[in-house]
């Protein structure tokens, strides 16, 4: 029997590695990987640990080998951090959403409610959340520069179950006549006088009717012959006060005259007629049905004279005497209004 020599090599071989070229591919991707999980784009991996790729310069990290690749994707890379779609490698970087955190905290910030009236703020709800809700209408209201939490605390200490009227939406309103056509019968516009909230004059002008004036009823309007040498015509000076008056809360003694002389309609939902408000004739002591005078109503709830003298009355005295009237039953008196349906 012949003998079988066998030839082994027992001998342990080294596996190949791989080609430089896969190995620096593989390298690539995992740096772009990397890349996109620092931005957000995806989500980490496991991936093996940096030391074990080769050390670059920071600076150069994730660029080409090509030293004008790199200088191309440096400047892209600038470019996709100002907010703009940059490249690193073949990937686009996308715009960066708004974090869902910060979209929930902006929808639910609380606003002013909406209202029916100009210049009223509706009260906030306490019930539920606290968040106040719309009453069904469409129209917001501007807060005239006042802070939210302002407009509440004066909410809560006065006007505790109504609506609130702004300040900077309430005006007070008086004029004074003079005398035109046979015998001074007619009642023309010669001075009009308008106040805010707390009594600063917005407007005070005399006025030069259209028809000649034949009775300047000095005794009652406080007009004389040389106030009409400067005075304002009457279509430019109603201009003027209809543009004060769009939009606001006017208040005004037996301001129908007033309206009447303006050859002007105001809504009546906007309107507050303190010679037709019983809750002032009670605080007075006067009977509710009556109509009181201005001067009646200013004695006995405000303890102050008006209208006295020679001079005739004064037009902004009167416009801020009716404001002052109208904000010692402004509380009780948009309460009642907040409960009964507006009406034009």
């Amino acid at each position: 029997m012949s003998d079988i020599i066998l030839n082994l090599d027992t001998a342990l071989h080294e596996c190949p590695k791989r080609g430089s070229e896969g190995s620096k591919k593989h390298q690539r991707f995992v740096r772009r990987r990397r890349f996109l999980e620092k931005k957000g784009f995806l989500k980490q991996k496991q991936l093996p640990p940096e030391s074990a790729l080769p050390k670059r310069d920071a600076s150069h990290r994730g660029r080409g080998v090509d030293r004008e690749r790199g200088k191309k994707r440096q400047k892209t890379d600038s470019q996709g951090g100002q907010g703009g779609e940059g490249k690193e490698g073949d990937f686009v970087r996308g715009p960066k959403m708004l974090p869902k955190e910060n979209a929930t905290r902006s929808s639910k910030t609380p606003g002013p409610r909406p209202c029916s009236q100009p210049g009223v703020l509706a009260a906030p709800s306490k019930t539920g959340s606290g968040s106040a809700k719309p009453s069904g209408t469409t129209n917001n209201c501007s807060t005239g520069g006042l802070s939210q939490a302002h407009l509440w605390s004066e909410y809560e200490s006065g006007l505790s179950a109504a609506a609130m009227v702004l300040p900077s939406k309430m005006v007070a309103i008086d004029c004074e006549m003079v005398g035109t056509g046979p015998g001074g019968r007619n009642s023309d516009l010669a001075r009009c006088s308008i106040v805010g909230y707390y009594g600063d004059v917005m407007y005070d002008k005399y006025i030069r009717p259209v028809d000649p004036i034949t009775n300047y009823r000095t005794r009652w309007s406080g007009i004389r012959r040389h106030h009409m040498m400067n005075a304002v015509p009457f279509k430019a000076a109603q201009k003027e006060i209809l543009k004060i008056l769009s939009g606001k809360i006017v208040i005004g003694h037996a301001i129908h005259n007033d309206f009447k002389a303006l050859k002007y309609f105001h809504p009546k939902s906007a309107t507050r007629d303190t010679s037709k408000i019983p809750l002032l004739n009670r605080t007075a002591g006067f009977p509710e049905n009556e109509s009181a005078s201005l001067k009646r109503l200013t004695k006995q709830i405000l303890h102050r004279d008006i209208q006295v003298g020679r001079h005739g009355h004064s037009s902004v005295e009167d416009a801020r005497a009716t404001m002052e009237l109208y904000k010692v039953v402004e509380a009780d008196w948009e309460s009642y209004l907040a409960s009964c349906p507006a009406q034009d």
